[in-house]
């Protein structure tokens, strides 16, 4: 439910600290063509620097011990792609480099990030040889559940953000969670010249029935549907406020639905969003603190038709308001990789 609090910048965790760097991390199924732009355009909007990644399984399915000159061809050729492709995108204002790795794939970008320190892992939602199954796949289910700091997930049918951003969509709940990634979005958008839109839903409450609703039942639901409408447009005009002064384009999206999620992945595809950029965790953060991602985070990790920036704190078990300790996990379900 909404508070009546602006964003104001005391509250917010969301700007990138001066170490912040973006980390691509390419297979070679293919997904470079779309990975690499996102990357490439939120290190020119942040400034920070961008490392392409390319971990090698040193054991592939069913070979017992590599090749060693097999594997040595396989890394020089590894580190030549790596090389065109970073001269064939490197953006005009980061400085730019390649990583190669030797290992299980998940476990060597969780580890390359780690010693990058703060910043942003970018990959696809899943290889292109995994189109048939739905979610996300195997490599990126690891990568979210053990990832030590922020990701941008990119659909396989995403937009190409070759022509910049055009539309950021930030989804806000009033809480203190949801608004630490507004520095990070106004900085992007501000960069792109991006119309930043602000998505709040409403939820229907729910009653608990042992059997049909009485007329005082649903005058009740009504009455607290309008209250939280009121409360989010006061808030919602606060923020836009903060924002716009910040000489930013923005606009408001206020909606009422069923399914918070459902409503979101709708409006992100409506609207034709080229990029959306959300809290790993928003209201229910500080009732679930044992959660790494909260639901509307994970729901559209694997229905969002936009890329997906999901913040975290820079240090990793750290929130806006507190330091819970995460110990359980509620990830979207892998499908097979």
């Amino acid at each position: 439910m909404p508070t009546n609090e602006a964003a104001t910048p005391d509250r917010t965790a969301g700007a990138p600290s001066a170490g912040f760097c973006v980390m691509a991390c390419i297979d070679p199924s293919g997904q470079a063509a779309r990975i690499v732009p996102h990357a490439s355009a939120i290190a020119q909007a942040l400034g920070a620097p961008l490392t392409l990644l390319h971990a090698l399984d040193a054991r592939p399915a069913g070979q017992a011990r590599p090749d060693p000159i097999e594997w040595d061809l396989r890394r020089h050729e590894a580190r030549r792609a790596l090389s065109r492709l970073l001269s064939e995108s490197r953006p005009a204002s980061a400085n730019a480099d390649v990583a190669l790795a030797e290992g299980p794939t998940a476990h060597e970008i969780c580890r390359s990030a780690a010693a990058q320190g703060d910043g942003l892992i970018v990959l696809g939602t899943r290889a292109r040889n995994d189109t048939a199954q739905g979610g996300i796949g195997g490599t990126a289910h690891n990568v979210l559940s053990h990832a030590p700091g922020s990701i941008l997930l990119v659909p396989i049918d995403a937009r190409p953000a070759s022509s910049g951003y055009h539309r950021i969509i930030v989804p806000v709940d009033g809480s203190c969670w949801a608004e630490s990634v507004l520095p990070l979005a106004a900085r992007i958008a501000k960069t792109a010249d991006a119309e930043l839109v602000l998505a709040h839903v409403v939820p229907t409450p729910e009653l608990t029935e042992t059997q049909p609703l009485e007329p005082e039942d649903l005058l009740l639901q009504q009455r607290v549907i309008e209250r939280n409408e009121e409360t989010a447009r006061f808030y919602l005009k606060r923020v836009h406020a903060y924002l716009a002064g910040m000489g930013l384009r923005v606009r408001v999206r206020s909606s009422r639905g069923d399914d918070v999620r459902a409503t979101l992945a709708r409006l992100i595809d409506t609207e034709a969003a080229d990029l959306v950029i959300l809290s790993a965790r928003g209201h229910g953060g500080c009732r679930h603190a044992d959660m790494r991602y909260g639901s509307v985070a994970s729901y559209l990790m694997m229905h969002s038709t936009a890329p997906l920036l999901v913040m975290r704190p820079a240090s990793a078990d750290v929130e806006p308001a507190a330091t819970p300790d995460y110990i359980q996990l509620r990830l979207p379900v892998a499908g097979s990789a």
